[in-house]
């Protein structure tokens, strides 16, 4: 079987098949395919590139003509990739393969999330960290951050113990974060995960942190800051 979707593209076969099974951290399984395969990224994971703290600016995105183009925009960390989801375009893709309608639905899976879809990503991996830093957008109008951010952590599989509290992104917008864990019945084995939501006039956006484990979520948590920090309303 073959799904290729984004880097949810870069997880190819053994992320879909992985999270159609593990029956925990399915909305999330970065990581899951350097576990599997042992990859360059996971087995350089003592180089120097993976000790730097990814606080440095490296640009932004959101604005029209930049990696990913959003309802807001923000500071992204330096080394870090960004890259846009064309979510109708992966589905309908993925739907039309050999395995048709289940190829589909494991995109659908990996594209949405509760009340909203994949949009962009930016990927750690060139600055030697392992996982990604996604945004998820949804339809314009008056959804409340809140809700969203529940209906989304509800969507995932294997979450427990969600804290939420109120936040305010650098550039004025007020939001909500949640921080949780999201354990993995088959491997026995739990991570954190955190996100915060705003509302816009474009609609709900989500900006999700997820990580291969723990270690790597922390080490990461710096690029997420650098992320809220610098998040306002496109102009």
């Amino acid at each position: 079987m073959q799904v290729r979707v984004g880097s949810v593209r870069g997880r190819a076969v053994v992320a879909v098949a992985l999270a159609a099974v593990l029956g925990g951290c399915v909305g999330s399984a970065d990581g899951d395919e350097e576990k599997a395969t042992g990859s360059a990224a996971t087995a350089g994971g003592k180089g120097a590139g993976r000790t730097a703290t990814p606080t440095v600016r490296g640009g932004s995105i959101g604005a029209a003509g930049s990696g990913c183009e959003l309802p807001v925009r923000f500071d992204i960390a330096e080394h870090w990739k960004a890259e846009a989801i064309d979510s109708g375009a992966e589905s309908s893709k993925a739907s039309k393969g050999s395995d048709g309608d289940l190829s589909g639905a494991l995109a659908e899976a990996l594209l949405r999330q509760g009340p909203v879809t994949a949009a962009c990503e930016i990927d750690a991996r060139p600055a030697g960290r392992v996982g990604f830093l996604r945004v998820w957008t949804g339809k314009p109008g008056n959804a409340d951050a809140g809700g969203v951010l529940r209906q989304f952590v509800a969507a995932q599989d294997g979450v427990g113990k969600e804290r939420y509290h109120s936040v305010t992104t650098g550039g004025g917008l007020r939001g909500v974060e949640v921080e949780y864990l999201c354990t993995s019945e088959l491997l026995g084995e739990s991570k954190q995960e955190t996100a915060f939501a705003v509302s816009t006039p474009g609609g709900p956006v989500v900006v999700h942190l997820g990580g291969m484990d723990t270690e790597e979520h922390d080490a990461m948590r710096p690029a997420y800051e650098l992320a809220k920090r610098t998040l306002q309303l496109r102009q």
